[in-house]
């Protein structure tokens, strides 16, 4: 009986033992682990705080760099948008060398810092593809300036006066009171006229007579409506000549050169003059007619 008792007893106290020593020694593995980390944290408290501190005082200094520079461009001659452009530039690449200093401080390698600005740019390249191109064209147009604010130009089928030009946007305003916004990318690629690059621009008229009409008269009709036109300008002078044979006229050139702020208005006052002159004077305009003859 007592032997039975013993090897039972035996057997049973065993997988407890075990599993006490399993449990000691997994609560060892666990106590050093954490002593471990409490030693890494409690060594990398100085340098956290100094990371903090450089973090800290990079921000401050960077916004001081980046207020100066914003007053030294005030000065240049530079273009307001690009002004607005270089400002935020500096800035963002001060914040980043301050990052790159905290991160120095906290002994993180290099290569890796590097790796993990890389995997950032190109994942935010290719979100924002569409909005990089327009960046990058904003930038050219501020920078190789072929237009400014208050020019007019023809842009992709619009004409009108720039209103502003952004880092993403140029905004137009056209001549019946819309408002367009192009993007700056297509702009870059774009072919743009700037009528305002140069102070004079020429109106191009054609004026159609009849082939039973008087040319010579035609054309001193016109000639004396030009001398009338106070904005017209006698130099380059004017440019009164027969352009082309057509079906049923004979077709008239008429060049005259103006200032870009009297373009339209001298534009309109010429044809309305040359038409009541024609009037005055007998000579037809023709239109578009169909003779038709029958044979008996």
């Amino acid at each position: 009986m007592e032997e039975i008792t013993t090897s039972f007893s035996g057997t049973t106290t065993e997988p407890v033992i075990n599993a006490v020593e399993t449990i000691q020694e997994q609560v060892n593995k666990a106590s050093s682990v954490f002593s471990g980390m409490a030693k890494y944290f409690t060594d990398l408290i100085p340098s956290l705080i100094t990371a903090v501190i450089v973090l800290i005082l990079g921000i401050l200094v960077s916004r001081l760099i980046a207020r100066l520079s914003a007053k030294a461009l005030k000065k240049s001659t530079i273009d307001s948008g690009a002004k607005s452009f270089l400002v935020s530039l500096i800035k963002i690449l001060l914040y980043v060398i301050v990052i790159i200093m905290a991160l120095s401080v906290l002994n993180v390698p290099m290569s890796s810092i590097i790796t993990i600005f890389g995997a950032a740019g190109l994942a935010v390249s290719l979100a924002l593809q569409n909005c990089l191109s327009n960046l990058c064209g904003g930038f050219i147009i501020l920078f190789s300036k072929p237009f400014t604010v208050d020019d007019i130009i023809e842009l992709d089928g619009t004409v009108g006066k720039v209103d502003a030009i952004s880092i993403l946007y140029t905004k137009i305003k056209t001549f019946d009171g819309k408002t367009v916004f192009i993007p700056n990318g297509k702009i870059s690629d774009a072919k743009i006229i700037n009528y305002t690059e140069s102070p004079n621009r020429r109106i191009d008229l054609k004026f159609d007579i009849s082939y039973s009409g008087d040319y010579e008269k035609a054309r001193l009709i016109i000639l004396d409506v030009l001398a009338n036109e106070t904005y017209a300008l006698d130099e380059p002078s004017p440019v009164v000549r027969m352009n082309a044979h057509k079906d049923s006229s004979v077709e008239i050139a008429t060049l005259v050169w103006v200032k870009n702020e009297n373009y339209n208005s001298v534009r309109y006052s010429i044809i309305e003059n040359v038409k009541s002159a024609f009037d005055r004077e007998n000579i037809e305009i023709p239109f578009s007619q169909l003779d038709v003859h029958i044979k008996e």
